[in-house]
């Protein structure tokens, strides 16, 4: 007997672009640092976590974020891309308002061209008492009045930057050597 519903199931995405047989990117390295974040009430998501790490010489981490309120959130989902010519497309913006994030992942990394790139995904519950979930629009959700705390491991020696993806057909955060910019290593 089958104890889960049935109209819940996994959802499978078909990457439009050429096949990458290693299907994970990876960097490691043994000299990373972690630290013990608080996100300042009245920041962006963006400016908590970039001005802080940026002050201690860290352009790219991974993030846990504890939990908190936002007297601001806004985020969208992704799903598979209608034309088929990516494998997602990002939903319009959706405002939340104040909203408490349950849980969410960050992840530090910069832009193609160079500038510091948040991306977040998160565990919801709206003023109204929804629980959502998705992609957290950095620039547009906003820390509430009480700090919130973040767990963060900074990456040495390689950097996460935003690159075209051909088999997605999108841009993503990809890992690259530090002695090796054009280059990624798996």
């Amino acid at each position: 007997m089958n104890k889960f519903p049935s109209r819940h199931r996994a959802r499978s995405m078909r990457h439009p672009g050429r096949f990458n047989p290693v299907r994970i990117q990876s960097e490691s390295d043994l000299e990373g640092r972690h630290f013990r974040l608080l996100l300042t009430p009245g920041q962006s998501l963006r400016d908590a976590i970039v001005e802080p790490l940026r002050a201690v010489g860290v352009t790219s981490a991974s993030t846990t974020i504890l939990g908190g309120f936002f007297s601001q959130l806004s985020y969208c989902v992704a799903p598979p891309d209608p034309s088929g010519q990516a494998v997602i497309a990002y939903s319009a913006p959706i405002d939340a308002g104040p909203t408490c994030m349950i849980f969410g992942n960050a992840t530090l990394g910069l832009s193609s061209e160079g500038d510091p790139l948040v991306h977040c995904h998160a565990a919801i519950r709206t003023s109204g008492g929804e629980y959502r979930g998705g992609h957290i629009l950095p620039d547009r959700s906003i820390i509430g009045p009480t700090p919130i705390p973040v767990l963060v491991t900074a990456f040495e020696g390689f950097s996460l930057r935003q690159s075209f993806d051909p088999e997605t057909n999108i841009p993503l955060l990809q890992p690259f050597r530090e002695d090796a910019r054009n280059e990624s290593h798996a």
